[in-house]
Formats: structure tokens, sequence, C-alpha cells
């Protein structure tokens, strides 16, 4: 039958129709149709293509490292005079970058642009540096000035380039292969797969000095004193424990006697001797295990229900190590002690109140 509009509405017209209702409707329930899934698919394959290729090019930077790495951290090592970065391009951003990682990691480094360089600020380079200049050819015009007066002042030159026998590589003291197979760019043009490789032999270089220098979290602590971290690395459990006033019992004293302390000290307390040495703590669990299994409990001697040979912490120790024997062990409270002697408590929340992980 004709609809008013003219349109023959047949009985397959109708069904069809709801059919495409039907499909549009769970198009819209998933949010998007076929062809925006099929361009995600394909995003996210790219994506897993390029993390691939950069994964393969650094795990072939540790087959291939040899003796150029030994005589680069030698060189860097006994250097008594400045550590000097250099590179242009992405290359020079990665080499600021390396810069930064060696002066936190107890080798002091700078970062010097070789184009500026040329006009003035190679008069930071004095006999006795060390450099270390990034490429990835090896052959970029604007590392040519800077590279002979390098020469002429008997500065050693570390390259971390893509190609070991570039002008770079020949006149360096020591090289570092930082060359990958293609970029991860499908052009094989933009720097990607090359300044990862060279980033991450700039991390592997930094570390690899630290740990020859025995740099330590303590040596770390001491140039990041600010911001979070630079407080996780410096409190100490004398910047948190309570040292004044806080209750401790004598192994005599009663299960009756030691609920009021129990409450104050938020469930734990340290029970000592006569020479003030901590002979056990406890806790409002040891209690109330205590008291279900004995009925007539409160004259009971805290000896009968005590944890014996409890774990401590020393005021000077850093408040991460405290927290994590907390965690380890389960327990809320640690005394602490020095030279035998209790001087205080810490507790859990107010280490972690005071940023110490």
């Amino acid at each position: 039958m004709p609809a008013d509009n003219g349109t023959d509405w047949s009985m397959g017209t109708v069904a069809s129709a709801a059919a495409d209702g039907v499909a549009g409707a769970g198009a819209k329930a998933g949010g998007k149709d076929a062809p925006a899934r099929l361009r995600d698919r394909g995003l996210l394959e790219e994506g897993r293509r390029v993390l691939r290729l950069e994964a393969e090019a650094v795990a072939g930077l540790a087959e291939r490292l040899g003796d150029g790495f030994v005589r680069a951290a030698d060189l860097i090592a006994a250097c008594r005079g400045r550590v000097v970065v250099s590179g242009i391009g992405k290359s020079g951003l990665v080499a600021r970058k390396v810069a930064a990682t060696l002066t936190s990691t107890g080798t002091p480094a700078v970062f010097l642009h070789p184009v500026e360089g040329l006009h003035g600020d190679l008069g930071i380079v004095e006999g006795g540096d060390v450099m270390i200049v990034l490429s990835k050819s090896g052959a970029t015009r604007e590392l040519e000035g800077m590279l002979a007066f390098a020469d002429t002042h008997s500065v050693p030159v570390v390259a971390l380039t893509g190609r070991p026998d570039s002008p770079l590589g020949r006149r360096a003291a020591a090289v570092l292969d930082c060359g990958a197979a293609a970029e991860a760019c499908p052009l094989d043009l933009a720097p990607t797969t090359s300044t990862t490789a060279a980033l991450a032999m700039g991390d592997a270089l930094a570390v690899a000095l630290l740990k020859r220098r025995g740099f330590d979290s303590g040596d770390f602590a001491r140039i990041h004193p600010g911001g979070s971290l630079g407080r996780r690395l410096t409190l100490r459990v004398r910047d948190v424990m309570e040292a004044d006033d806080y209750p401790a019992v004598a192994p005599r004293c009663t299960a009756r006697e030691v609920i009021g302390p129990l409450a104050r000290m938020r469930g734990t307390v340290p029970v000592v001797g006569g020479d003030d040495s901590v002979v056990g703590v406890v806790t409002a669990g040891d209690l109330t295990r205590f008291m279900e299994r004995n009925e007539d409990f409160r004259d009971s001697p805290v000896s009968d229900f005590m944890t014996r040979s409890p774990k401590v912490a020393s005021p000077e120790e850093p408040g991460a190590v405290a927290v994590h024997r907390m965690e380890e062990h389960g327990i809320m409270a640690l005394p602490v002690v020095d030279s035998g002697r209790l001087v205080g408590v810490v507790h859990l929340h107010d280490l972690l109140r005071a940023g110490a992980v």
C-alpha cells in the first residue's frame, strides 16, 4: 500500500529498514563505526612496530658494547676538569639529557652548543677536560670547528655515533657505536630509533660511572635536596620519631596497667629493662590474643605476652628503610634504639605522612 509520501513500503523494505536501524544502534552502542575501529587498530599496530624497533635497537647496543665503552668510562672517571657534552639538532637535545644525567649521578657535566661554541663559548673548554660528542652521521659540519679546537688543546673526545668509521669516530679517543638498522620513521628520515639508542648509551655510561665512583643514595640526596625525592632521601627516623614523654613499661607491668599506654601510643609500647634496653614490645594485638586465652588476665605481667627480641630502628637510618622493615614484618611502630638504649618510638603513619616513601 502506498505511503502518504508516495513511497511503496513493501514488507521487505520495512524489514530492511528495521535491520539497518538495529545495526546503526549497535554501531552507536560500540562508540565507533567499522572504519574508525580499523583506523584505531592501524594506529596501535604502528605504535607497537615503533616500540619493537626501538627496543631491538637498544638490545643491539648491549651486544656490540666492548672496549670502547671501557675507554670512555676511564677517560671520564680520570677527568680533573669539565665533562663537556655536545651535539646539534636532535642529537643536541639528547646531549643535554646525557649531561643532566651525568651531573645528577656524580659526574658533573655541562652542555655546549657547537655553533655557540664557535662564537665564544669554547672558552669554557680547557686542557684536562673531556668532550662527549653525539652525532648520528659523525660527519656534521657544525662539529668540525669544535673538534679542531679539541685537537689543538689536547682535549680527548668520546664519540656517540651511528658510524664509528666517520670523521668524528676516527678523531675520537673512544667510540661508542650507537648505530641503528633503521629509523622508526617510515621515511627513514626523522631521528627516532637513533636518538633512543644514543640516549640509552648515555644512560649506560652515566650509571657505569656512578657504580665506579661508589656514588650512593647519600650522595644522591646531597645534590637532590628539593621536592619529594629529596625529602625521601634525606628524611631520617630521628626527624619523625616520638622522643619526648613517650611511655615505656617494665616487664613486671600488668595487663591492666598497660592498657592506658597502649591507647596513648597507638597500640605499641616498648618494654624496657633497668638499663633502658629494649627487651620487648607490647601491642594491642598481643594483649587481645592473651585476653582471649585467659579470662583472668588483668594482673598478668606483660612479660607473659609481650613480643621478645622486637624489630627496632636507629635514629640515623633513612625513614624509607624503617618503612620497608615495618611493611615487611607487618608491624605499625618500631622502638628507636641508640647505643643500646631506648630513645623513642617511630610510627608507620608518621613516616608515610612525612613523605618517607
